[in-house]
C-alpha cells in the first residue's frame, strides 16, 4: 500500500514503522465495517420514520477506530446549548459529535469530499462559505433556524485548525445568531485537548488531510481525547456577538492554561 509522506512524521525503528502500517490496515477496516453497518442500519430506522441515532454512533466509533479514547469534565448541558470548542483536526468532529450528538457549523468545501461530506449531510451539518461575507447574513438565519431543531449546535470559531500551543483569534461572525438568542439558550464553551498527542493529532500548515489521516490511524500509542465543558452563559447578557465570542475565547483560555479537572471516560 503506497502511503502518504509528510515530515511531520517522526523517525521509527523499522518494527514499529511496520507495526504503524498494519495498525493503520486494521482501523481502517474497523471503519469500513461500522460505516457499512451504519448506513444499514440508519437506514433501517429511516424506513420505520424513527430517529437514527446511527450517524452519531458511528462518528463515536470513528474516534474509536482511531484509537482515541474520550474523556469529559464539566456538567454537560444537554438540551437548549451551543457549544463553542478550540479546534485541532477533523478528529474534533467525531470526537465531538459522539460525545454530545451535536451537529456542526463547517467550512462550505467538506461538503464536496467524498464520504465525508455524504457524512456530515446525515449528521445535519451546516456548511458555510468563510469566504464570502456577502452570504454571512443568509449564514446566520440557517443557523439561527437550526439551534431550534433538536441537535445541539457547535461551531469552531477559530475557523480553522492548529497545534494546540494557543488559541488563534476567533471569528465572531456567526456568533450574532445569538443576538438575540432563542428562548432559553446557553452558551456552552468546550475546551478539547489531547494531552500530549496533541501537536500529533494537529492537522495545521499545508498538510493534506490523507497524510493527516495516515499518521492517526498508525500511532501506536493510547489516546485521550478530554472535553472540558465549562460553565454555561446567558448570551443575552451581552452586548453582541463580539462580546459573546471574547467571552467564549476568555473561558476556554482560562481553561487551557489551568490544563482542567479531574475527567471522567464515556
Amino acid at each position: 500500500m503506497a502511503l502518504p509522506s509528510t515530515a511531520r512524521i517522526e523517525h521509527r525503528n523499522p518494527a514499529a514503522f511496520i507495526a504503524g502500517q498494519f495498525m493503520f490496515v486494521a482501523r481502517l477496516l474497523l471503519m469500513a465495517g461500522s460505516l457499512t453497518a451504519g448506513i444499514i442500519l440508519h437506514n433501517i430506522w429511516r424506513l420505520v420514520r424513527q430517529p437514527s441515532p446511527w450517524p452519531r454512533l458511528f462518528l463515536l466509533s470513528v474516534s474509536w477506530t482511531s484509537g482515541i479514547a474520550t474523556a469529559t469534565t464539566g456538567t454537560r448541558i444537554r438540551r437548549n446549548v451551543f457549544y463553542a470548542a478550540n479546534h485541532h483536526s477533523w478528529i474534533d468532529i467525531p470526537v465531538m459529535s459522539g460525545v454530545t450528538g451535536c451537529t456542526f457549523v463547517a467550512n462550505d468545501g467538506i461538503e464536496s469530499w467524498p464520504l465525508i461530506g455524504w457524512l456530515c449531510k446525515i449528521n445535519n451539518t451546516i456548511f458555510v462559505s468563510r469566504e464570502n461575507r456577502l452570504s454571512v447574513g443568509d449564514q446566520v438565519d440557517v443557523l439561527r433556524d437550526a439551534m431550534t431543531g433538536d441537535q445541539p449546535v457547535t461551531i469552531f470559531p477559530e475557523g480553522t485548525t492548529h497545534d494546540g500551543s494557543g488559541l488563534l483569534p476567533f471569528k465572531p461572525s456567526l456568533f450574532a445568531a445569538l443576538v438575540p438568542p432563542p428562548p432559553g439558550m446557553l452558551v456552552q464553551p468546550v475546551f478539547l485537548t489531547y494531552g500530549r498527542h496533541t501537536p500529533r493529532i494537529a492537522w495545521i500548515g499545508e498538510e493534506k488531510v490523507t497524510e493527516n489521516f495516515w499518521r492517526l490511524l498508525s500511532y501506536l500509542k493510547p489516546i485521550t481525547a478530554t472535553l472540558h465543558f465549562l460553565e454555561p452563559f446567558d448570551p443575552a447578557h451581552y452586548p453582541d456577538r463580539k462580546a459573546i465570542s471574547a467571552e467564549v475565547r476568555t473561558r476556554i483560555g482560562s481553561a487551557m492554561e489551568g490544563g482542567g479537572l479531574a475527567s471522567r471516560h464515556v
